[in-house]
This record gives structure tokens, C-alpha cells and sequence, in this order.
């Protein structure tokens, strides 16, 4: 096994169990953010980037999902798990509408666009600093991006 790879029962010894879920994802990211990030100071980047992350972190919370991972000025974010509730969905769809109209307040011209997918997908149940989802919705659905 090469070094840094954890088999699976190193994971289960961990407290990491893998099961399959029904889950949704949302996407998010700021529309022309290259052209922004061009155009600005590095330092003011960095401080829109850490509001925009504070913001998404906070909306998704309070709608009961969990921030996945930050790539770039993109956030993905996931419901259903660890926690699934029968309202996952709907839940996910109302943060990224409230979140794409709360980007508006990071400054003039800053706008976000959302993606939400839902579909069963590989959980890691207890991964942290990791990827917790691993799937492709489209199989399921016919439609939409992997993830």
C-alpha cells in the first residue's frame, strides 16, 4: 500500500465508516471572480475570499448542511450527510438562494452562482480534512456533473 493511503479497515479502526447515501450538493461560486482577482490588491482578494467563505460557512449551517470543501472561490457543500433529514433538498436549494443574494453584500459587482444535485453517493462517515463525498449523481438521474 503506498504511503499515506489508508486501507479500509485502517479507516474503520479510525472511526471512519463508508456507506452509500442518498445526499444533495450544492456548488457555488463567484461569477468573474478571475477578472476581479486581477484587477484588486492580492490582500483585498484574500479579505473578499474570507467573507465570501465566513458567509457560505455560516448560511450552510444554519440550513443543516456541511461545508465539504473550499476550492478556489468555489464552496461545496452537502445534506444528507452525516445527518439526513427528510427535507434535505429543499434545505440545500433555500441556502443557495439565500446564499447567491448575500454575495451581493461583499461589494459592487460581486455576484455567486449555485449548483444543487442530489443522488446517492459514497459517504466516508467521520472524515476530517478530507473528501467525506465521493459520487456521480448523473448515473442515478441521467443528468448533471460528478463531483
Amino acid at each position: 500500500m503506498a504511503a499515506g493511503v489508508a486501507s479500509t479497515a485502517d479507516k474503520r479502526a479510525e472511526g471512519h465508516i463508508a456507506e452509500r447515501r442518498l445526499v444533495t450538493v450544492l456548488f457555488t461560486d463567484l461569477v468573474g471572480f478571475t477578472p476581479f482577482a486581477e484587477e484588486r490588491d492580492a490582500e483585498e482578494v484574500r479579505e473578499t475570499l474570507s467573507r465570501y467563505f465566513e458567509l457560505a460557512s455560516e448560511l450552510i449551517g444554519r440550513y443543516g448542511g456541511t461545508v465539504e470543501k473550499f476550492i478556489g472561490d468555489a464552496v461545496m457543500a452537502v445534506w444528507g450527510a452525516p445527518v439526513a433529514r427528510e427535507d434535505d433538498a429543499e434545505r440545500a436549494v433555500r441556502a443557495g438562494l439565500e446564499l447567491v443574494a448575500a454575495v451581493r453584500s461583499l461589494g459592487p459587482g460581486i455576484q455567486a452562482r449555485c449548483g444543487i444535485l442530489t443522488g446517492e453517493a459514497a459517504v466516508t462517515i467521520g472524515a476530517t480534512n478530507q473528501g467525506m463525498v465521493a459520487g456521480d449523481c448523473s448515473r442515478s438521474r441521467n443528468r448533471g456533473p460528478s463531483w
